[in-house]
């Protein structure tokens, strides 16, 4: 079997470099992919349209479409592949809502009893600044749509929300995803990532990621989209149970409920309070440095995973014993904005243990390999001892380097400290 995968960054290229080692598809595409994902990827450059995706899957005899981004899982490219018959890794538009609006999302959590922080609509700074009053600082501030993982706002003081919410509803530095907001009472407490694969009418959880978000050590400096990741997370069986019974499986039943086209991946950020696991949102997508610390983990074949999730089939999946760290080299000056064009120095190659993904480059008439956008490069490493796997990681990350390149240090220490 052919299959596509749509996308460009990093996260297509884990997905391309797991169906490359899958026995169930012979040929990969990417549409439009990057240069780093070799020769042994064809790399399609149509629109990203339903009309013309159907067409070059035509031509090309592919079968299996797996969507990486967002954006166009909310568009409803998902709904109509499947509607021209082909099989169809991604939610459907009405699923695809559940990341596309934050509003939406939290209403669906209401209804559904899923754990989330109060919250509150706002559509102007008189609104955000008069309800701020039934929330105790920090104030969140999230924007409605999407926003490339810029729509979030966290105040310390009214000082600091007034001009968030400036920026939102009168700069309107997000447009049309910023119209209205998410109040949300700020929620002490440390992240997980929690992703399942479902059909609709059932789920299979995958193992758990922890994200590094801020762009510096110590989770400080802006957020990012990621800088990092671990997997396995370990947690205590009870806190694991709390989040199955209190988050995924109503997750689930509400998807049920709703009658979404649901084939593909729910990614649940959750925030574990003293008072327990509380949803910050909801992604439709597989996240973006996890999918490249989870996709290696897997003790079997993702390109027979995925065409059974498009077919309605819970897949039966096996994990290895071990560990994946990823380690995101940025560009300077990102996350505000990214230096383009710099030569990439030192020696790309790896191992099936550790390897780069390419999400930011771009290879030059020279054959240079050149910074293309914010975050640059992954550097995956796999080992038996979380220890170990980060170690490769940052050994892996320092075969490259180039003028401001930017990487934190401390990629999976908590996670090291939880072990203790």
């Amino acid at each position: 079997m052919k299959a596509l995968v749509i996308g460009k960054g990093g996260r297509e290229h884990a997905l391309v470099h797991a169906l490359l080692e899958s026995s169930f598809i012979n040929k990969v595409f990417a549409l439009p992919g990057n240069q780093g994902m070799g020769k042994e990827v064809t790399q399609l450059s149509v629109e990203v349209e339903s009309a013309s995706i159907h067409k070059a899957c035509i031509e090309n005899d592919i079968e299996l479409v797996v969507i990486g981004p967002e954006d166009p899982l909310v568009q409803g490219l998902a709904s109509q592949l499947r509607q021209k018959g082909l099989a169809v890794f991604g939610p459907g538009e009405q699923g695809a809502k559940l990341e596309g609006s934050k509003i939406y999302s939290k209403k669906f959590m209401e209804k559904h009893k899923i754990p989330t922080a109060a919250f509150e609509v706002v559509s102007s700074v008189e609104k955000t600044l008069e309800k701020a009053s039934n929330f105790t600082p920090p104030y969140v501030l999230k924007a409605d749509g999407l926003a490339a993982g810029k729509g979030v706002f966290i105040c310390k003081d009214k000082t600091e929300l007034e001009k968030a919410a400036t920026d939102l509803f009168e700069n309107k530095i997000l447009g049309e995803a910023g119209r209205e907001a998410l109040l949300e009472q700020f929620q002490p407490g440390y992240e997980l990532s929690f992703f399942i694969l479902t059909t609709g009418a059932d789920y299979v959880a995958l193992p758990m990621a922890q994200d590094h978000k801020k762009i510096f050590e110590g989770e400080t400096g802006p957020n990012t989209g990621g800088m990092g990741t671990v997997a396995p997370m370990k947690i205590s069986d009870s806190l694991y149970r709390t989040i199955i019974e209190e988050v995924v499986e109503p997750t689930q039943k509400g998807i049920q409920a709703e009658s979404f086209d649901y084939k593909g991946v729910v990614f649940i950020g959750i925030m574990v309070t003293d008072s327990g696991p509380q949803v910050l949102e909801y992604n439709v997508r597989f996240g973006d440095p996890e999918t490249q610390v989870l996709l290696p983990l897997l003790d079997g074949d993702w390109g027979e995973a995925f065409y059974k999730i498009s077919q309605g089939e819970k897949p039966q999946l096996k994990w290895k014993e071990g560990f994946a760290t990823c380690v995101v080299l940025a560009a300077e000056k990102y996350p505000e904005s990214s230096v383009k064009d710099v030569v990439i120095e030192g020696d790309f190659s790896g191992s099936k243990e550790a390897y780069f993904l390419h999400a930011g480059t771009k290879l030059t008439e020279e054959n240079h390999w050149v910074t293309n956008g914010g975050r640059v490069l992954n550097a995956v490493a796999l080992a038996s001892t979380l220890q170990e796997s980060i170690e490769k990681a940052y050994k892996q990350a320092d075969r490259v380097c180039w003028p401001g390149r930017q990487m934190r240090k401390d990629i999976g220490k908590k996670a090291l400290d939880s072990l203790k």
